[in-house]
């Protein structure tokens, strides 16, 4: 495909919203020795430098010299680069070891909405907060904050797999959505108990999936079980600093930052998921490439349900 020029959507710095995208025409990246190159037909959209986005499905088009799991017209979901990106394009590159096969049970929507989102979630209650999605394993009561969104609507599903109860938040127009994602019971977080994170029930939280920013631990605190802890998912100074200071402390209870690093098994297994019927990825909307910016803008609203798609 050397020498042929594919439409992508680049973005060349932060600010300017989805104003600051452009559309370019760019030479088809080539793969090399352990990459594959894919015609990425659904893609999730990912604030990104260059040409944005880390999470795609498509369809294998060629491979490098060292790859032999895959070939041409497989059906993959893949995690690209987050320092490259490159989704928001007709094609892109994936490292064999961030591609996992889209079996035919998994759409290319649901498959592109997976690698972040999905993997974040598996991999905060299955590590972080010892959840067996088996069902085996001891009864744990977990709180999900922002529970419609992206990572939110996947750990409410992913933690009912478990053995657990689960209390969750969302915005007063989102309950029956997070409600029929299989919670427990669900707080609008703009009244007083949901702001307070206070479960109706009266149940002290073993882990907090916390999917937003905003809160602060002496909020937590009191709803915490004894050893209970609060897994962050995009901590930033202040959660820090509790966490070192609850370190220091010798605190039972526990702010834990969650620093995702990608693995491939990971990527499988949330897409097995979907496969058994166990996961399912809610589409908020979908938008055509030619029209990315309607998609970054309604990301960067903080108001999707779900996952935004965006197609060729």
């Amino acid at each position: 495909m050397a020498g042929k020029l594919m439409h992508a959507v680049s973005y060349d710095g932060y600010g300017g919203g989805a104003a600051g995208l452009k559309h370019v025409e760019v030479p088809v990246p080539a793969p090399n020795k352990d990459e594959g190159s894919l015609d990425t037909w659904n893609y999730y959209l990912r604030t990104r430098c260059h040409i944005v986005t880390t999470d795609v499905a498509g369809e294998v088009v060629e491979v490098g010299a060292g790859v032999n799991n895959f070939k041409g017209g497989d059906k993959v979901v893949a995690m690209l680069s987050p320092f490259t990106g490159g989704g928001l394009a007709e094609f892109a590159v994936a490292k064999k070891s961030l591609t996992v096969p889209r079996p035919p049970e998994v759409s290319a929507a649901e498959g592109a909405g997976l690698p972040v989102a999905a993997v974040t979630a598996h991999r905060a209650l299955t590590q972080s907060a010892g959840i067996k999605l088996d069902g085996s394993g001891p009864r744990a009561n977990i709180l999900v904050t922002a529970a419609s969104g992206g990572v939110g609507h996947y750990a409410v599903q992913l933690a009912k797999l478990g053995n657990t109860h689960v209390t969750a938040t969302c915005g007063a127009r989102n309950i029956d959505f997070v409600k029929s994602l299989g919670a427990d019971e669900v707080l609008d977080y703009k009244t007083p108990d949901g702001a307070a994170l206070k479960s109706p029930s009266g149940q002290k939280y073993d882990a907090v999936i916390h999917c937003t920013t905003g809160i602060p631990w002496s909020t937590f605190a009191p709803n915490l079980s004894t050893t209970g802890k609060v897994i962050d998912l995009s901590p930033g100074p202040s959660a820090m600093w509790t966490f070192v200071v609850n370190k220091l402390t010798f605190s039972k209870q526990q702010l834990v930052p969650l620093l995702v690093v990608p693995k491939g098994e990971d990527l499988d297994s949330v897409v097995n998921l979907v496969k058994e019927g166990k996961l399912k990825t809610f589409i908020d909307s979908k938008h055509r490439l030619s029209k990315a910016e309607d998609a970054w803008a309604k990301s960067i609203s903080g108001h999707a349900t779900g996952k935004i798609i965006v197609e060729p």
